[in-house]
This record gives structure tokens, C-alpha cells and sequence, in this order.
């Protein structure tokens, strides 16, 4: 519980029965750490009953909870597991893993530096937004990318 809000304490590690997804590196060794890598039409599905994707809003409330954009990076990722100095306090219980992300062209990249997670929120047909934390940086950052990409889920509860 952070704030208001539930979210779970770990990326999802869920695997369904359809839809894409990876574990890092194709290694299922990886999905006890960091969870698996969905594109975005599989993350809109696979939360369990009970909690869902979590919109660009309710990553906004997340954030400014825990003091805005610019720290709140911080505050939720691990304190340990981030590679060149990068890990948080886990002050907030978020508990940001960086499992990396897939390129739709197939290729892993960014384990140990970067974590992106998808929201639920559409920037047209072809991106949706996500939000990610970057190596030894303290901030969160809010893009929107190609859905056929592979990030990683967080669900909150409904």
C-alpha cells in the first residue's frame, strides 16, 4: 500500500496462455527476479481478477505521493540490483527491479540498468505510455512507445 493506493510488491510474473511475452534473455531463470516482458496488448489482459494495468494517472498519483516525477525514482526502486551505483532506498515498498525491456526486432536489452513498466494509457493504435527508471538517476520517466515492445507489468488493485 502506497498511498491510497495497492500495487503488487513484484513485477508480474504470469504466464498466459496467449499473447507475447519473454523472459529476459529467453532465460527462465530471470523470471524470478524480474518477472516477464509483455507487449502491451498482452498487459492490458493479463492482470488477475482484481487489479488491473494501471493507468497514466494512476502512475501521476504514485509519483506525486512520493514527492513528484523527480525523486520519486528513487524511492522506488530496490536497494540493490541496479548496476553503476543506481540502486534506491525502497523507502515507498515498490521495490523496482531492472529487468530491461525486448525489442520488437527481437533483441534484450538494458537488465540491471533500466526498468520500464507499461500503463494502460493509448497515445494512438500503433503506442501506449509507460514508465521507466534509468541507471543512477532519481527521477521517473513517462514515454510513449511502440506497443510490440516487451516491458514489464505492475498491477494495482482495483
Amino acid at each position: 500500500k502506497i498511498g491510497n493506493q495497492t500495487w503488487m510488491a513484484e513485477n508480474l510474473a504470469y504466464k498466459p496462455s496467449s499473447g507475447n511475452y519473454w523472459a529476459y534473455g529467453n532465460d527462465n531463470t530471470n523470471v524470478s527476479k524480474y518477472g516477464y516482458l509483455y507487449d502491451w496488448n498482452t498487459a492490458i489482459k493479463v492482470c488477475p481478477t482484481g487489479w488491473h494495468l494501471p493507468s497514466d494517472s494512476e502512475w501521476t498519483v504514485l509519483e506525486d505521493y512520493l514527492g513528484g516525477r523527480e525523486v520519486a525514482g528513487t524511492k522506488m526502486k530496490s536497494s540493490s540490483g541496479w548496476i553503476h551505483n543506481g540502486n534506491g532506498t525502497n523507502e515507498s515498498g515498490f521495490n523496482a527491479f531492472p529487468g530491461g525491456c525486448h525489442h520488437y526486432f527481437g533483441e534484450f536489452q538494458s537488465v540491471g540498468s533500466h526498468g520500464s513498466w507499461w500503463s494502460s494509457s493509448e497515445k494512438s493504435a500503433s503506442d501506449a505510455c509507460r514508465r521507466g527508471l534509468s541507471g543512477n538517476k532519481g527521477d521517473v520517466n513517462n514515454y510513449c512507445v511502440s506497443k510490440a515492445l516487451g516491458y514489464s507489468i505492475r498491477c494495482i488493485k482495483d
